[in-house]
């Protein structure tokens, strides 16, 4: 899914390239990949979701415009009018993934993984947690019960591990690079955190050593699989050194991975920082291609 929201305006320069998410919409249609009648589109998050993850205050001070200095600078950018918005239609976004993988047992927003916002503000580019929100939803209307998270996004999912600290129903995995952002990570239920330098090879060892383990253990009725691109080799906020077939290779796996034991799964976008943006947006339409193998 889809929504022309997920783009809004930063300044020239800026490092958080969100023209990509324009970009990868287009990549999809041209290549067929969003369906034959084209994208789903979520509804806006509602205020009441958002707090099942975030503190009421927070969520207050973002939908007023009335952020302190402070939680503005952590987060990284000027949250406007556009960009709240931006940030409640990708909330509502994996939530509707999140909805359809339970239908049809796979679904992908083309936003969405920010696993930096905590519970009680955001930070690192993610002003709210839709993946946590996503799930906590679904747990309050009872369509799951226990969720894994698999984020490979090349920074630590901090955020996520904050909101479901010491809560056996929602399993977090984060796979990253050790010595990159965030500088205090929060424990996730399982870090793995390597080495700069890491190459395929070694990365996918670990994936295909621990996730089926996961997956037998937690039995989740739910994965949502945070397939960012930031761990290649050419990204400029990555610290990894993974190649496009490398990529390709651990979104086939953790997505078979699912499929094969039954369990639904949603995917989002993550990160990504190459500073070609036709580049970038078609090195994360990767995962939406191996995703429609699965269709």
């Amino acid at each position: 899914m889809h929504h022309p929201h997920y783009n809004a305006e930063l300044a020239t320069g800026h490092r958080f390239p969100i023209g990509k998410f324009r970009r990868l919409a287009e990549i999809l249609l041209e290549e067929g990949l969003a369906g034959p009648a084209g994208f789903h589109q979520p509804d806006v998050s509602k205020p009441d979701w958002i707090t099942l993850a975030h503190d009421r205050t927070y969520v207050d001070q973002v939908l007023t415009g009335q952020l302190p200095i402070k939680i503005t600078k952590d987060i990284g950018f000027p949250v406007d009018e556009l960009l709240v918005q931006r940030a409640l239609c990708a909330s509502g976004g994996t939530l509707l993934a999140a909805k359809l993988a339970l239908e049809f047992g796979i679904s992908c927003n083309t936003a969405g993984g920010g696993h930096h916002a905590r519970h009680h503000q955001g930070a690192g580019f993610c002003v709210f947690n839709d993946v946590a929100i996503a799930i906590r939803v679904l747990q309050q209307q009872g369509k799951i019960e226990r969720a894994l998270v698999i984020d490979c996004d090349v920074h630590q999912g901090d955020g996520t591990a904050d909101i479901f600290f010491n809560d056996p129903s929602v399993f977090t995995f984060s796979i990253h690079a050790d010595k990159n952002y965030p500088t205090r990570k929060r424990p996730s239920d399982l870090d793995i955190g390597l080495a700069d330098g890491t190459v395929d090879a070694d990365y996918l060892l670990e994936l295909r050593n621990m996730l089926p383990l996961l997956m037998r253990n937690h039995r989740p009725d739910l994965v949502i699989f945070n397939g960012a691109v930031d761990p290649h080799h050419d990204d400029h906020l990555g610290r990894l050194r993974l190649t496009d077939n490398g990529l390709q290779a651990r979104d086939r796996f953790v997505i078979e991975l699912a499929r094969s034991s039954a369990v639904p799964i949603a995917c989002v976008v993550g990160g990504g920082y190459s500073r070609d943006m036709e580049t970038l947006a078609r090195r994360h339409a990767g995962l939406y291609r191996v995703a429609a193998t699965f269709a």
